[in-house]
């Protein structure tokens, strides 16, 4: 349901915004104030959060609370404004540098705890603010200032860590996709719990043209598919190829070719307990089958901060504790003269 309090230009704060011309944050932030608009929650209800990285400039630009961290930090710091005001609504902004690498452990527990914020990943594939080193997701053999004879390892994959820290909800857009990325971070703020909204972002210093494989327009409908709940795993110009089960695997199918039919092209479910098709269609990487964009998992269940709540009240309908002060001075206490 839209809502008609709140314009985007309401989370607009005025100030310039200073990411270089052309940069995907750009896109991302007019995405972000048009689904806060969308949602409705006071600005003032309101807290942006970030770590560090060209991302995590974006509290700047906010007309809400914010805080820009330090490196790695911003799922703990979120987490811990979170618990202590659960009636704010909290964002987390990161990079794939900021949140996977020097903040990959607050990131995981995060999610595991199921804390209701919505994090923002912004995935560029490199180090921005740095000048260009690689980074936690720069595919193996990438060549960067800080491997100049390509990377000896393999990346991570944000949907992988999510999955793998059991979480509720993932959701995938790109930052050319502005209609899709106002789609899945509505869906993240209505969604109690941990929301993580991985946005492929272009670097244009440093990284410019990393997802063209996917973001061109010759070839991006052929290379990606909006899932949607509900309907058909349908993709293609013309949406004439599908997803069907394959074993237990997936593969990519043309409606009315090889015997293939309508009828045989899955539905998607996000609301579903079981993660595994989640997972399988949440790692498809454009090359054999589309790369997912749109709500990918949206599953409830109980939350951090309202269980820490709700044990605190708990204790103190059960102990008679109303502060700090009056907890230390309930047991044996002596004076000292």
């Amino acid at each position: 349901m839209e809502n008609n309090t709140y314009t985007a230009a309401d989370y607009k704060n005025g100030s310039p915004v200073r990411w270089c011309p052309g940069c995907g944050d750009h896109a991302i932030l007019n995405s972000l104030h048009k689904a806060m608009a969308t949602v409705g929650v006071d600005p003032a209800k309101t807290a942006v959060i970030s770590g560090i990285g060209c991302s995590s400039r974006l509290p700047y630009y906010m007309n809400t609370y914010g805080f820009h961290t330090i490196h790695g930090r911003a799922a703990a710091i979120a987490t811990g404004f979170k618990v202590a005001n659960p009636e704010m609504t909290v964002w987390q902004i990161s990079g794939d540098g900021d949140g996977l690498a020097i903040g990959g452990n607050h990131f995981i527990h995060a999610v595991r705890r199921n804390i209701d914020i919505n994090i923002l990943l912004f995935n560029n594939k490199i180090y921005g603010l740095t000048k260009g080193q690689y980074s936690p997701t720069s595919d193996r053999g990438f060549v960067s200032k800080s491997s100049p004879y390509g990377t000896t390892e393999d990346p991570f994959v944000p949907a992988e860590l999510v999955f793998g820290a059991r979480g509720n909800f993932f959701a995938r857009s790109i930052d050319v996709e502005l209609q899709i990325s106002q789609e899945i971070l509505v869906a993240a703020a209505r969604h109690r719990g941990t929301s993580v909204c991985e946005i492929l972002q272009n670097c244009v210093i440093f990284n410019n043209g990393i997802h063209n494989y996917i973001t061109d327009r010759e070839f991006r409908a052929e290379r990606t598919i909006h899932l949607v709940h509900g309907e058909k795993m349908l993709f293609g110009k013309d949406k004439e190829k599908g997803l069907v089960r394959d074993g237990f695997l997936l593969k990519a199918v043309t409606v009315g070719q090889d015997g293939y039919t309508i009828d045989d092209v899955l539905v998607h479910d996000a609301h579903t307990q079981s993660n595994f098709l989640h997972q399988q269609l949440a790692m498809m990487d454009g090359y054999d089958l589309p790369l997912a964009i749109g709500v990918i998992r949206d599953v409830e269940a109980p939350t951090y901060d309202e269980g820490v709540s709700t044990q605190i009240e708990e204790v103190r309908a059960k102990k008679g504790f109303d502060t700090l002060r009056s907890m230390i001075l309930a047991g044996e206490t002596w004076e000292v003269k």
